[in-house]
């Protein structure tokens, strides 16, 4: 991507640094649920994540502690994220201006381990995700490393992940997650899972969406980005991601769609760059 050189975003925190401290305040069940969502999304254990919670009555709070050696590294994916963001806070704020609408931005958290949020206690493991209830999304940039292994390398792979989340922003500020919500709450599970799995494509639609509106206006894209973008909605698609884990796929299980319609979605918004063609729930 041809990234450097362009306005970063001045809509990011830097918690990377700050160590987890106790108090007596438990974890939420519902931070819990949260992260095991995530955790399948992203291809981790379900009982990796669970671990965080289970035998404990304590919350996790923060505090500044000296900057890891790591830090230097991670200094130029910080300028990558923050490019991105800035690139999405452009392209969303003029696709809303078309519609008389303002875009509201998301904030976003650079963190290492593990991170207080109003979802609850995020971990490494979990990969990045958006808390609806702070507007904000998490990344700690160790995820990188698991991009690559799972066979999505290259900074649009990165970028494609960066604007799903987005797309749940989108989700939330313009009421669909909170229809979405209502739904599952007298929903079945296998119901609830279906209403997930539809959000998550419609989320991989929006960051087709971005892309190509970014790609008119500003010529971001270099020969073989899109491919990187395939890959990386590939590699997190719910079956992929359960054989991986030695599972077979069971589509009532599925919570975040199959590699399949995970592609298809997100080609669907690369192709057309309409919300109005990302009606995954029709």
């Amino acid at each position: 991507m041809r990234w450097r050189g362009r306005r970063q975003s001045s809509n990011v925190e830097d918690r990377r640094g700050r160590s987890m401290v106790r108090s007596k305040r438990g974890a939420g069940g519902g931070a819990a649920i949260i992260l095991i969502l995530i955790g399948l999304f992203f291809g981790e254990d379900v009982q990796k994540v669970l671990s965080l919670f289970v035998g404990t009555d304590a919350q996790l709070t923060q505090q500044q502690s000296a900057p890891p050696a790591t830090r230097a590294q991670n200094d130029d994916a910080a300028q990558f994220v923050r490019t991105i963001l800035a690139e999405t806070e452009d392209t969303w704020g003029a696709v809303f201006a078309q519609s008389g609408q303002r875009y509201q931005a998301p904030k976003l958290v650079l963190y290492e381990d593990q991170v207080n949020s109003a979802c609850g206690i995020g971990s490494a493991a979990s990969g990045p995700f958006y808390c609806p209830g702070d507007y904000q999304i998490y990344i700690d940039l160790s995820f990188l490393n698991d991009l690559k292994q799972m066979g999505a390398s290259g900074d649009f792979a990165f970028a494609y992940v960066i604007a799903h989340e987005v797309g749940h922003h989108i989700q939330n500020i313009t009421g669909i997650a909170k229809n979405v919500r209502q739904q599952q709450a007298r929903a079945s599970k296998a119901q609830s899972n279906a209403l997930s799995v539809k959000m998550e494509l419609q989320a991989d639609c929006f960051a087709g969406i971005w892309i190509n509106h970014t790609e008119k206006r500003s010529a971001i894209l270099e020969v073989g980005d899109i491919e990187e973008g395939i890959k990386a909605a590939e590699a997190v698609g719910d079956d992929t991601i359960m054989r991986r884990a030695g599972r077979a796929p069971r589509r009532e299980n599925f919570t975040h769609g199959s590699s399949e319609e995970r592609i298809k979605w997100f080609q669907q918004g690369v192709k057309t760059g309409s919300i109005q063609a990302c009606q995954t729930f029709s």
